[in-house]
């Protein structure tokens, strides 16, 4: 994305993802995000909105966590999706997530809000929209982002194999509705947020179930 320097995609990316980078649709994308980070407070700041592919190489990817749209809360956004940064109190859903954790490995993990320590092991965190205005959630719907991110998701889907794929709640169901499940584990349930996280998110164990499947592949586990 030539908007500035900062903008550039992680390399390893930028391959898989360079037909999708030449589209009509992802120039007028970025003409948008230009003038909106000139004119709006926007998050992430402009140099983390790729930041979720940039610490999670194309190759190096086991694990892919989709979530919706980045926080619209000041200082929260960092890039991964259901991060936030250091020094952030975790959001519900976050605190959510650290809840199924504990229960699901059977002992406390980390409540490092940050995530990085995810997004190092090979955990993919991609919101579907990677930009949002400040206080105005789901402000950057519906204006690439969602192709983008689903060129994203499809070649993973087509080019790899044996990855390890969360979907919580609806939406994620939807984007990752054409995920090949012959080549690829794919886990559903509710969304970690307090609305819905009893109807389905505790309990999944879908951290334990993602490992088994990683071992039994021969790949590392996540030290989540």
């Amino acid at each position: 994305m030539q908007v500035d320097a900062r903008f550039r995609i992680n390399e390893s990316w930028g391959m898989h993802l360079a037909a999708e980078l030449a589209q009509p649709y992802f120039a007028a994308l970025t003409d948008f995000i230009r003038d909106e980070y000139r004119t709006q407070k926007i998050y992430p700041p402009a140099a983390q909105i790729f930041r979720a592919f940039d610490e999670c190489p194309f190759e190096a990817t086991n694990v892919v966590v989709l979530g919706q749209d980045p926080y619209h809360g000041a200082g929260q956004a960092n890039g991964l999706c259901f991060a936030v940064n250091a020094g952030v109190p975790p959001p519900p859903s976050l605190k959510n997530i650290f809840k199924e954790l504990d229960g699901d490995l059977g002992h406390p993990v980390s409540r490092d809000a940050d995530l990085t320590r995810w997004a190092d092991q090979g955990v993919l965190l991609l919101n579907a929209t990677l930009t949002v205005r400040g206080g105005q959630a789901g402000s950057h719907h519906n204006k690439g982002w969602e192709r983008f991110t689903d060129a994203a998701i499809a070649a993973l889907s087509r080019e790899r194999q044996g990855l390890v794929f969360l979907l919580w709640g609806n939406h994620a169901r939807r984007k990752g509705a054409g995920i090949d499940r012959t080549r690829h584990l794919v886990l559903e349930s509710a969304h970690p947020s307090p609305l819905s996280a009893h109807t389905g998110f505790f309990g999944n164990h879908h951290f334990s179930q993602a490992n088994a499947y990683l071992m039994a592949r021969g790949a590392r586990p996540i030290d989540w």
